[in-house]
């Protein structure tokens, strides 16, 4: 049984007609970009093909829920591990985001009505497979006047409801101009709250265009300010051309704001019209990054090539939530 459900956002879908770019029909902005040829992977990102029978059985069960996965589509490279220990990663509020970001393969456009049903049959499938800890997180909806944040209560209500010995994880878009939206999700009461900065300030007019540092920043400050007992969370890709200087202001910056858990990976460029990745950065240099964040006062810190917002979410939350009961002491 697994012990797990992730529901994440960095997916797109849909027939490729023939001829025709999958990259141009999902991302239109990108069509006219040059292309960034796509480096060799290094050794230590190669995973091997997926092929044990229970990935095929976690596909088919995603087939039947009629949730959209981020894991196919996005290419992951912990898909083989992930899949074949029924741990799939899904989104909620569509397939279509209305940002266009430099890293992200999710489809880009003018997104569907949200599904009413949806927060019911995520929960209904939570309940199936009697996870431990659930991720919920979706495409950027700024199109909805709260950008989504009554749909993720919506959901964590559900959650509680068929699941109630579940814990919930929420990884949010940063509800930019949407006053209000991250009380409604706090009020929901997850377990935690995270939200990715993605990259250093430096790069958001290029890699994160539709974002801003600081309301993202301002988003994690806010969430702790009104409920403490929430663990917050936020994430960080290397390897877009970012220093090391940048990223230790990043790691002071998300201490500033008191984040409990920061995780660190490897930017992988999903298309040529994506941003070109600068360097694979090895792991040794991802175990310093750990060592000064663990310096920095982070609970917890994942810090490797592989390492993803959700990768390892229900073993991590135990660690962080053991590491809090520690440091209390």
């Amino acid at each position: 049984m697994s012990t797990r459900l992730l529901i994440d956002h960095r997916t797109s879908g849909g027939a490729t007609a023939a001829g025709a770019s999958p990259a141009a029909l999902r991302h239109p902005e990108k069509a006219n970009r040059p292309d960034n040829p796509i480096s060799r992977k290094p050794g230590w990102i190669r995973v091997k093909a997926p092929t044990h029978p229970v990935y095929h059985e976690t596909r088919a069960l995603m087939r039947a829920n009629r949730l959209h996965t981020v894991c196919e589509e996005a290419a992951c490279p912990n898909i083989g591990e992930c899949w074949s220990q029924r741990h799939a990663t899904m989104m909620i509020m569509g397939d279509t985001c209305t940002r266009a970001c430099a890293f992200c393969n999710v489809r880009t456009g003018l997104p569907q009505a949200l599904d009413a049903g949806e927060p019911d049959r995520v929960a209904d499938a939570i309940a199936r497979l009697g996870l431990r800890h659930v991720v919920v997180t979706s495409v950027d909806r700024d199109d909805l006047p709260d950008g989504g944040a009554a749909h993720f209560a919506a959901v964590i209500r559900a959650v509680r409801q068929a699941a109630p010995d579940t814990t919930i994880e929420v990884l949010t878009p940063d509800f930019l101009r949407k006053p209000g939206a991250a009380e409604t999700v706090v009020a929901a009461r997850p377990d935690v709250f995270n939200h990715n900065l993605e990259t250093v300030p430096r790069l958001y007019p290029t890699i994160r265009p539709g974002a801003r540092y600081y309301q993202s920043l301002r988003l994690l400050d806010r969430v702790k300010a009104l409920d403490p007992a929430i663990f917050t969370k936020s994430g960080l890709m290397v390897g877009l051309g970012e220093a090391r200087a940048e990223i230790m202001q990043v790691m002071d910056d998300l201490r500033i704001a008191e984040v409990d858990f920061l995780t660190l990976g490897q930017y992988l460029q999903p298309t040529v019209k994506h941003a070109a990745i600068d360097r694979f950065v090895p792991p040794d240099e991802f175990d310093d990054y750990a060592r000064l964040a663990r310096a920095r006062g982070f609970l917890m810190v994942a810090a490797s090539p592989l390492t993803r917002s959700s990768y390892h979410a229900d073993a991590d939350f135990a660690a962080l939530r053991a590491a809090r009961q520690m440091a209390s002491r």
